[in-house]
Order: structure tokens, then sequence, then C-alpha cells
């Protein structure tokens, strides 16, 4: 029974092994659901500015008159379009990542002031 008791074989190095290895593996989650909120947050940031590109645009027209013959001998309109801003364009309303307490509605205010 003294040689039983006495023995350690491989006991303290388990016991060691089973908790650096509990330690390492709730370190990693953690940092792997750091990992997650940092990339939705990249890009949210890449959407945003994505959205908030202007692609308006604009050129003119022209002609050309011939004053001898007094006509007109070519012309060509011009065109322009303007952007407006949609609704997706401006994320102001996105819980990605803060959760329902960041998030602000369209009129500027929290959800829980509402």
């Amino acid at each position: 029974m003294k040689a039983l008791w006495n023995d350690e074989h491989g006991f303290v190095i388990s016991a060691e092994l089973v908790l650096v290895m509990t330690i390492a593996v709730l370190a990693m989650i953690v940092g792997l659901s750091e990992v997650a909120v940092a990339v939705n947050t990249e890009l949210n940031d890449i959407s945003n500015a994505i959205g908030a590109l202007n692609q308006s645009y604009g050129y003119t027209g022209f002609s050309s008159f011939n004053a001898s013959a007094e006509k007109e001998k070519s012309y060509y309109f011009g065109s322009s379009f303007r952007d407006a801003t949609d609704d997706c364009d401006l994320n102001t309303t996105c819980d990605l990542v803060g959760g329902i307490r960041s998030a602000v509605s369209e009129s500027g205010t929290s959800p829980r002031s509402e």
C-alpha cells in the first residue's frame, strides 16, 4: 500500500497538462471572439465607406454653328446624374458589434430613448 501511495508516475504531469490546456482553450475562445468582433467592425467600416461614395457625374454638351450658312452643323446634348442617399448608404442602424444599445436610429436618437 505504501508503494501505491508514493507512486506518482504521470499524475502531476497530467494534472498540470489538463490545467494548462484548459486555460489555453479558454484564452483561445476569448481571442477568437475578439477577432470575430474586429473583423465585423472592419467590414462595417468598409461598407460605410462604399456607401459614402458619391457617384454623381455630369458632362456638358457642345454644338457647332456654321455662320456662313446660318445653320447648326452638329450638336450633342449634355447629361448629368445626381446620386441620392439611399437608406442603406448610411449604416447608422447596424447592431452587429455593439448590440442594440449602441444603435442609433435615423432620427439620431437611441432606440431606448424612443
